[in-house]
């Protein structure tokens, strides 16, 4: 008697896998994607305009990190596009390249972005992520303030309907009072709405007001209000007695197809100073904060999972070069998008996926629906992410850490406002090893540290001499994966002999630490109390009395 062969067992696809994962999540990572495209779309055209490039650049920038970075295996979480802390670098690259002819200038920053997504990979390839550990938070925060600062001083202009005569920073600022005198009131309204929306809407007392993104809130009344203000059609009209010109020159400008606005990069340039420079800013800047973002959004992970930040940079690196050549922005690991992605459930990379899916869909198909947002709605949206970047609480947080962290902080600010981003970074960084050095590190002990271990069963101590500080953690906590990779399964890390431990090291090791418990093995500190703190803050710079 004959019978049937028993069906074949279906194949089953391990949810660690991308398909499995993507089996397993779809519902909750479409959702998220879904969510974080309404939050980066505007601010996608925004930060673009504000850049010096096309609208339609940033968006290009997204589409290539949300699919191929997907594609490419970039960390889990991570939202990968166009961020505010760039715009200051992309915009000197237009303006000093171009020597007054945008469009030049424009192409030319392609070329940058290209050779800087290059050298990323290189980054990647050379596992150069740890350089994110030992940055300085002291001038990473002063950094960003100061870019916060340079963007609200341009774009609060732009959302008043006044074009500035300055250029600089501090001839923006001075210039506000003046935009605000001449303003023209119909933009100004729009530009005022926007922001009572992004600053109010957070604070309404009802749950729902937490988790509608104020950016579409901010594009769902602004268009309506420029078409009530006939935005679209050049014409004069008067107010107060005095008559204010308005036109399609305060709208969003896109190509008629996403093919017809793709540029290429001009490396004609290629060998000047100018070029390396920003090079060099694009490069080191857009790898430290794609690090330092990517650790942060490690930490708001419900499930604590570490990214593998040589795979993440090289991935970045890899979408830089892909987006810049195509004619988009340089990218990073963006950490307001990552946060709502995670707030709204996400649960994989395919997220990321589905968030760069809608947007090449929603550009694609309704680019007549975009070039009906106003320049002032965006203007808005980038006016509040500067001054969330610049905001008194940073300057409190910082104070709180040490009078040390707040020098290194103003210095760094202060100086990239009078001069550029990476003079500004530089000078920060020589400030915060100079005052070490005041402190009682010696010059030798600031790159190579004096570091011993031994090794008593599965307990490994490792002593620090001298000073134990940002510029050379990364040897410091070399040591220590040393010992771990050696069957240690309590490491201690011996600070009694040290003069100077500063806030970054210290910082860092409490990260360490969290990710080795995940591990099994148990990191910890001891000598700290033999030192002097700078403040109350558990995790303030210490010296020798």
């Amino acid at each position: 008697m004959s019978t049937n062969p028993s069906p074949s067992p279906s194949p089953t696809v391990h949810p660690t896998t991308a398909l499995g994962e993507l089996a397993a999540h779809w519902r909750a990572d479409l959702l998220a994607g879904f969510l974080v495209f309404l939050v980066a779309l505007p601010l996608c055209l925004g930060i673009a305009m504000a850049s010096g490039f096309p609208p339609v650049g940033g968006v290009f920038t997204a589409i290539v990190g949300g699919i191929l970075g997907t594609f490419l295996g970039s960390a889990r979480l991570t939202i990968k596009g166009p961020a505010a802390g760039l715009i200051v670098i992309a915009l000197g690259a237009v303006t000093e390249l171009g020597q007054g002819d945008n469009y030049v200038g424009y192409q030319r920053a392609l070329a940058v972005g290209v050779i800087a997504g290059a050298i990323q990979i290189v980054f990647g390839l050379m596992k150069a992520g740890r350089l994110g550990v030992a940055f300085p938070a002291a001038v990473v925060h002063g950094m960003l303030a100061a870019i916060g600062v340079i963007i609200t001083s341009k774009q609060i202009h732009t959302a008043l309907g006044v074009i500035p005569e300055g250029k600089e920073p501090l001839h923006l600022l001075a210039e506000i009072p003046h935009s605000l005198a001449t303003l023209n009131p119909e933009i100004a309204v729009i530009g005022a709405m926007s922001l009572a929306v992004l600053f109010g809407l957070p604070k309404l007392p009802f749950t729902w007001a937490k988790k509608v993104p104020g950016p579409m809130v901010v594009i769902a009344l602004a268009i309506p209000l420029g078409l009530a203000f006939d935005l679209e059609h050049e014409h004069t009209y008067s107010f107060l007695a005095h008559d204010y010109k308005i036109g399609p020159s305060f709208l969003v400008t896109l190509p008629k197809s996403l093919l017809a606005a793709v540029t290429f990069p001009d490396f004609s340039a290629v060998w000047s100073p100018v070029t390396w420079k920003y090079v060099v800013m694009f490069s080191m800047v857009g790898t430290i904060e794609s690090l330092l973002s990517t650790k942060a959004v490690d930490a708001l992970d419900p499930e604590r999972r570490p990214s593998d930040l040589d795979r993440d940079l090289l991935v970045v690196g890899v979408c830089n070069v892909v987006a810049s050549a195509i004619g988009g922005l340089p990218m990073i690991s963006e950490i307001v998008r990552s946060s709502a992605n995670i707030n709204n459930g996400a649960k994989t990379r395919w997220a990321n996926f589905f968030h760069g899916g809608f947007l090449l869909f929603f550009v694609a198909l309704l680019p007549w629906l975009l070039q009906r947002i106003p320049l002032a709605a965006l203007a808005a949206m980038l006016i509040y992410t500067g001054l969330r970047l610049a905001s008194p609480l940073e300057f409190r947080k910082t104070w709180q850490i040490g009078w040390d962290q707040l020098v290194v902080f103003i210095t760094t600010l202060l100086v990239t406002l009078a001069t550029d981003l990476l003079l500004g970074v530089g000078v920060g960084i020589m400030t915060k090893a100079a005052l070490h050095v005041y402190h009682g590190a010696s010059l030798k002990s600031l790159l190579r540290p004096t570091l011993d271990a031994e090794v008593t069963d599965e307990v490994a101590t490792v002593r620090v001499v001298d000073a134990a500080v940002f510029s050379n953690l990364i040897a410091v906590r070399a040591m220590v994966m040393r010992q771990v990779e050696g069957g240690a399964r309590t490491v201690v890390v011996d600070f009694s002999a040290a003069k100077v431990v500063d806030h970054t090291t210290q910082e860092r090791m409490h990260e360490l630490a969290e990710e080795l418990e995940r591990a099994g093995v148990h990191l910890s500190t001891s000598g700290l109390d033999s030192l002097s703190p700078h403040s109350a803050h558990p995790l303030s710079a210490r010296r020798r009395a």
